[in-house]
């Protein structure tokens, strides 16, 4: 099952980026040969129109393939290389922009339909076989004091549940109009060394404009987190840790134990890692295409076709072999 899970998540997340260059190609009248989701040998392929629609073996990637942008092709009147460098710009730019825009959709989605944790001392479930479950308490509770220790709002409850494993904890409760005591013993969490009385937090469902608000500022901040993160691990502040194709099923399998919520959150945070990273100067990827439309522009020439092409090909074999020890890393750390 979390294979199929995270099959379905990166298929997505190179669906959206490869729509943006494919609809932003259309737009600016560039032919496109072929809309391909995945890479190797092709499962479905279908021609509509002048464009070939393919799913191909590995899901580990997908290209637009447009008229233009190989030797030999030119000449081709509707190829990329004959239009405007803003248009051209916009193509390659278009996938990690539609990139970002899956990962506030989602934001939104959470924050609208699923809502966000309250801060409130409020029960908002209560695990079955739980200490809480068995000293009565629901859904909806809520907890006013601990051992006659007021409790204002859900990190005051975690707190004195947490420093108390094994103590028989009393604690005052507000059931609609009813307040009651009721006697919880935390368990010992071995994992983190806290006590747990098996209670979640409450959620607030958010209206849409300050969902969309909280969207792109969550956004925003985490492009800002991974982008010095990643300048960081470049000049050896912190230790380099990235996740290849293996790496990212382990933790989307870790992800999925805690929910939608998570699992969707996690999709965005993946959207926006991929949109950014694509926006680097790297050979093969979208940053170093833009790169070359700059130095045209500063050049006023292009570059030669073929020299560009074959700097592409040698930063796509490295990107293949990087992959490879990512992913040999990932098996080591994840199976011993």
């Amino acid at each position: 099952m979390t294979i199929i899970l995270s099959l379905l998540i990166l298929s997505l997340l190179i669906l959206v980026h490869e729509w943006g260059h494919f609809l932003t190609a259309k737009k600016a009248g560039i032919q496109v040969y072929e809309f391909s989701i995945g890479m190797g040998p092709a499962i479905i392929s279908k021609k509509i129109g002048e464009t070939k629609y393919s799913l191909r073996m590995f899901p580990l990637g997908g290209y637009v393939k447009m008229a233009g942008m190989e030797p030999g092709d030119e000449n081709n009147p509707r190829g990329f290389n004959k239009k405007s460098l803003f248009q051209r710009a916009a193509v390659i730019s278009a996938g990690s922009l539609m990139n970002f825009l899956l990962a506030i959709v989602l934001f939104v989605f959470v924050f609208t339909v699923i809502g966000i944790p309250s801060t409130s001392n409020v029960v908002g479930e209560v695990m079955a076989h739980s200490p809480a479950a068995e000293a009565g308490l629901r859904s909806g509770d809520k907890i006013l004091e601990i051992d006659g220790k007021k409790v204002n709002n859900w990190n005051d409850l975690v707190g004195v549940i947490h420093k108390n494993p094994g103590k028989k904890l009393e604690m005052i409760v507000q059931r609609d109009d009813t307040k009651f005591a009721v006697n919880v013993v935390p368990y010992l969490d071995s994992e983190r060394n806290v006590g747990l009385i098996g209670i979640k937090q409450s959620v607030e469902k958010q209206n849409l404009l300050h969902s969309i608000y909280l969207g792109v500022s969550n956004a925003l901040n985490i492009i800002y987190m991974i982008f010095w993160g990643l300048i960081k691990m470049i000049v050896g502040e912190i230790p380099a840790e990235v996740a290849g194709p293996v790496g990212i099923v382990s933790i989307i399998g870790d992800v999925a134990r805690f929910g939608l919520a998570n699992i969707l959150n996690f999709t965005a945070v993946l959207s926006l890692n991929l949109g950014l990273i694509n926006l680097f100067p790297i050979p093969a990827l979208d940053g170093s295409r833009l790169l070359f439309i700059f130095v045209e522009w500063l050049r006023g020439k292009p570059i030669d076709p073929q020299k560009e092409n074959f700097i592409h090909f040698i930063g796509f074999a490295i990107l293949l072999l990087i992959m490879l020890i990512v992913t040999y890393q990932d098996i080591i750390r994840i199976f011993g």
